[in-house]
């Protein structure tokens, strides 16, 4: 928790300092408040009062009243304040942070935790701070000073004072060992239920598709039965805390007023009016001391789920970034693209998905990549983006390491069209103009790259053209339509590099021909990387590297490749007739 409050800025520890201040004031009027009180008691006793020294008394009581009140408001709105510009600054921070995790990082949070983190998580902190900042100054400094006023008053009051203390913090001790574990429980279990549901959503179709929405309720009921089960305890153990409070505030009044009843029964006749008086000043202060232990109970039964929350949000936090950006800025564009005996495995494997791969594809060359499934075809080109780096030897870029690279720097050499179609929530002139490139994209260029994506046909009979709204993962519009936005989105950035991640599998074969020839024609002075199944999509590029097993067991063209690749003759074979292959 400590550290998230690393937040708050030098004005931010001055508002807290402020509401320091304010909380004094505000405990000190609360305070003065049985003074007068007692003032008021001697005085309705004496014979010689009059109306008008009452009611002086009485204004001052009703001054600090509306005083403390004042203070509150203050403090309140401060406090306000500041928890809620804490929440504003760690989501930020949350966000930033894992934008810039790698995809090793990612999976290792999982996505749905990642949210839950950045939401619920950052919530259960603010509402801590919301409460508990002035709480936490609040109540120890009011059972203090209450504490301090009543100390000397009488030795019997202040022994069942003190033993009420103890019983209350015994009680709110035990009750927090008790829930901490739960909480942590609580927190895991909303991962899961957020993981669920948006599995469940995302794959609806498939669910329907296969009758398999009881199967899906089982999943769900049983991990929200289990987060309702532990919510349910944590309740029921806190319920406890509230009556126990209250009895304890009660035997205490009531053991005060009895003990001040034998004082003053067995007391001169000289001395009763005092003890009277002490006895109400002693009861008003020993119920301000139990009401700020009761308020500071309130706080611990939220401190456990926000200390469990704010640890998995530093956990976030102070996740290292594997892939760190480089330096390198200002390099030539020309579009090569090397590999040097890479090798890779994933961080938790044994055993390398792709060994010793090396090739150079140059300037205005089409490269592409086929292999089996599992091949590590994909593996292979995330690397030149760095979506991982490289377990051995070098991936150069214009003759520079990749490691080196200003990562935008490089995202800007790269128009990268991932093997599921991303689209986002928006137009689609919004889709296309996505993100930070070295050129301003215009209309113009919107309209040209639509175009060679063979977008055109279905973005002209919308309604509203370019201005047609398109729902989160283009879930209005088909597969092979976002998968043609997603080529104009790269298209319109205008790349010296353009990795085709598989991104032809949801076009149909008429399509898939003229967006190549597309390519062929105007983007003939970048570099095109493709991985693809089809034959057919990849049988014209100048090199061809076939992968079996994570090795490269083939490089050169479709004609030389079919005669000394056997892995890769009988991808064609198995793909297109003996006539379709000689006459390619």
């Amino acid at each position: 928790m400590l550290k998230l409050l690393r937040n708050f800025k030098i004005i931010d520890w001055m508002l807290v300092l402020l509401s320091f201040v304010f909380i004094f004031c505000q405990v000190w009027l609360e305070l003065k408040i049985p003074d007068f009180m007692q003032e008021i008691t001697v005085l309705v006793q004496t014979n010689s009062i009059e109306m008008k020294d009452i009611l002086i008394n009485g204004g001052y009581m009703l001054l600090c009243a509306f005083g403390s009140l004042f203070f509150t408001v203050l403090v309140g709105y401060i406090v306000a304040y500041l928890s809620s510009i804490f929440s504003f600054r760690v989501r930020k921070r949350i966000f930033e942070h894992t934008e810039n995790f790698s995809l090793e990082e990612i999976k290792k949070f999982k996505t749905s935790s990642l949210i839950t983190r950045t939401t619920n998580d950052v919530t259960q902190v603010e509402m801590f701070l919301g409460m508990g900042l002035q709480l936490l100054i609040k109540s120890p400094m009011t059972a203090v000073w209450a504490i301090l006023k009543i100390l000397n008053k009488n030795l019997q009051w202040s022994i069942v004072t003190v033993i009420a203390v103890v019983i209350l913090l015994t009680t709110i001790g035990i009750i927090t060992v008790i829930v901490v574990p739960k909480f942590k429980l609580i927190q895991r279990l909303t991962d899961s239920i957020n993981n669920l549901i948006r599995e469940n959503l995302t794959g609806i179709r498939v669910v329907r598709a296969f009758n398999a929405e009881k199967y899906q309720e089982d999943k769900f009921e049983k991990t929200n039965s289990e987060l309702t089960k532990t919510q349910l305890f944590n309740q029921k153990t806190f319920a406890v805390l509230s009556p126990i409070m209250f009895m304890v505030m009660n035997v205490l009044a009531l053991t005060i007023y009895f003990i001040g009843a034998i004082l003053i029964r067995d007391a001169s006749l000289p001395d009763k009016l005092n003890l009277f008086g002490d006895m109400i000043v002693f009861s008003s202060y020993a119920m301000q001391v139990i009401m700020s232990f009761l308020l500071l109970a309130f706080v611990f039964v939220m401190y456990p789920r926000a200390e469990v929350s704010a640890k998995r949000i530093n956990e976030v936090l102070n996740t290292k970034i594997s892939i760190k950006s480089g330096n390198k800025k200002g390099v030539k564009d020309e579009g090569s693209v090397i590999f040097n005996n890479v090798s890779f495995k994933y961080p938790d494997a044994e055993e390398c998905i792709l060994t010793d791969i090396s090739f150079e594809a140059k300037k205005g060359e089409t490269v592409a990549f086929i292999g089996s499934t599992g091949s590590g075809k994909s593996t292979l080109i995330n690397l030149i983006p760095r979506f991982y780096d490289v377990t051995s030897g070098e991936i150069l870029v214009d003759g520079v390491n990749v490691k080196e690279y200003d990562l935008e720097e490089l995202y800007n050499k790269i128009g990268y069209i991932s093997q599921k179609a991303v689209i986002f929530d928006g137009t689609i002139s919004s889709n296309i103009n996505f993100g930070k490139g070295k050129k301003k994209i215009t209309k113009k260029d919107i309209e040209k790259a639509v175009n060679l994506s063979e977008a055109e046909e279905f973005v002209s009979k919308m309604d509203d053209k370019y201005d047609e709204h398109i729902a989160s993962s283009g879930s209005n519009i088909s597969g092979g339509q976002k998968q043609r936005l997603s080529i104009a989105r790269a298209l319109a950035k205008k790349a010296e590099i353009y990795i085709f991640d598989d991104s032809f599998s949801a076009l149909d074969y008429k399509t898939d021909a003229k967006l190549r020839k597309n390519l062929k024609k105007n983007m003939s002075d970048s570099t095109i990387l493709i991985v693809a199944q089809r034959i057919g999509t990849i049988m014209n590029a100048d090199k061809i590297i076939v992968l079996d097993e994570g090795k490269m067991v083939g490089i050169g063209t479709h004609k030389e490749l079919l005669k000394s690749c056997e892995v890769y003759k009988q991808i064609a074979t198995s793909q297109l007739s003996e006539e379709e292959l000689q006459n390619a």
